[in-house]
C-alpha cells in the first residue's frame, strides 16, 4: 500500500482569490475516484497549533501502480495546478505501508 502525503502554505499576505483557487483545487482533488483508492483526506488546517501548515492531503493507494496513475491523471493535474499556484510551499511524501489486514 502507498499512502501519499502532500501538505502546503498559502503566503501569508495571499489574497482572497488566492485562497478560492486552493480551495478549489483541494475540492477537486477531495472529489476523485480513481482506480486502487482505499481513502482521500483533504483539508484546511485546524489551527490548533502555531507554525501549521495550510492544508494537507492525505490518501492510501493499493499499489504504486494506483499511485502513479493518479499522479498522472489529467484531472487529477488541474486541481494539482491550482493547488501549487496558489501555495508558496508544498511538500510530499510517498509511504510504502504493509496492506491492511
Amino acid at each position: 500500500m502507498i499512502r501519499n502525503v502532500v501538505t502546503g502554505r498559502l503566503a501569508d499576505d495571499a489574497d482572497e482569490e488566492t485562497s478560492r483557487r486552493l480551495d478549489e483545487g483541494l475540492a477537486g482533488v477531495a472529489g476523485l475516484r480513481l482506480p486502487g483508492q482505499l481513502s482521500m483526506t483533504v483539508g484546511r488546517d485546524a489551527g490548533l497549533r502555531p507554525g501549521g501548515w495550510t492544508f494537507a492531503i492525505v490518501n492510501d493507494w493499493t499499489d504504486v501502480e494506483s499511485y502513479r496513475a493518479y499522479d498522472a491523471d489529467e484531472e487529477h493535474n488541474r486541481y494539482r495546478a491550482l493547488i501549487g499556484g496558489a501555495s508558496e510551499q508544498i511538500s510530499r511524501v510517498q509511504l510504502e505501508l504493509p496492506d491492511p489486514a
